[in-house]
């Protein structure tokens, strides 16, 4: 923990005076093989409430600096980057199928299975997640247990400022297909977004189940069930249908969460 007390400090120093890079170049590349080995986080959830590693974001954007041009060869296939696929995943007990690629300096817990997708460095899957294909999950963005990415999704990555928030997934959660979820939203454990939702920082999230209706921003809230919708707002020319996501119902308690999301989709007859 010294060490990482060290290195945080080189990394701050050179972050703000990039004629410090030189002497913190040890000091990124040991971050970034520390978040390659799930060591470090970009954030992580500190008495209930996610914190973000501003100087681990920091390490990933100076890397990026420090890390020379190569030709890299996989199969058939060649690659020119800055930052190699990760490796030795059959020690990690994560499975990728062709053409499936996890960037170096990205984390998997056990049970990752990752279809034709992609996971960018920073990124931290846990455990039992399913990362379907050509789903993409981006820099930095955090993804909890159980979480099943349909197919296309794009979870968006937020690698600068070093001080925003990634995109947060929480355990247990649904994106369903060709969802987009970005600029650091937060979907709480176990909600259920149907196929097609996109959600922003500003897109409004309006809970349409009481006699009133509810709104968030940047928070699907925990087991709410989420459908694309559109809302009126006048403009000088007329009046139009923006869009927004309406939550329609909350998953009940169970247990066994596979029992309860295949209860939700069915009730909501939410598309996935």
């Amino acid at each position: 923990m010294s060490e990482l007390k060290t290195d945080r400090e080189l990394i701050e120093a050179a972050y703000a005076n990039l004629e410090l890079l030189g002497e913190a170049t040890e000091a990124i590349e040991r971050t970034i093989a520390a978040l390659d080995q799930g060591e470090v986080r970009v954030a992580e959830k500190v008495d209930g409430e996610w914190r973000v590693n501003v100087w681990v974001k920091e390490a990933i954007m100076l890397y990026f600096r420090v890390a020379p041009l190569q030709t890299m060869q996989s199969g058939p296939f060649e690659y020119h980057d800055k930052i190699p696929t990760k490796t030795n995943l059959a020690a990690a007990g994560v499975r990728v199928v062709p053409p499936g690629t996890i960037r170096y300096g990205a984390f998997c817990e056990p049970g990752v299975v990752l279809m034709p997708g992609y996971i960018n460095i920073g990124a931290y899957v846990g455990a039992g997640t399913m990362v379907d294909t050509w789903a993409t999950v981006g820099s930095c963005a955090q993804i909890g247990t159980e979480v099943h990415l349909s197919g296309g999704v794009g979870i968006g990555g937020v690698l600068e400022p070093p001080g925003a928030r990634p995109v947060i997934i929480e355990d247990g959660a649904f994106i369903g297909s060709r969802s987009i979820v970005v600029e650091g939203t937060i979907v709480e454990q176990g909600a259920v977004l149907g196929a097609n939702t996109t959600i922003t920082s500003s897109t409004p999230i309006i809970d349409i189940t009481g006699e009133d209706p509810v709104e968030y921003r940047g928070r699907v809230p925990a087991g709410a069930v989420v459908v694309p919708g559109t809302r009126p707002k006048s403009f000088p020319s007329g009046s139009y249908d923006l869009q927004c996501a309406l939550i329609i119902g909350r998953r009940s308690s169970s247990t066994d969460r596979k029992t309860s999301l295949n209860e939700a989709l069915r009730v909501f007859e939410v598309p996935v």
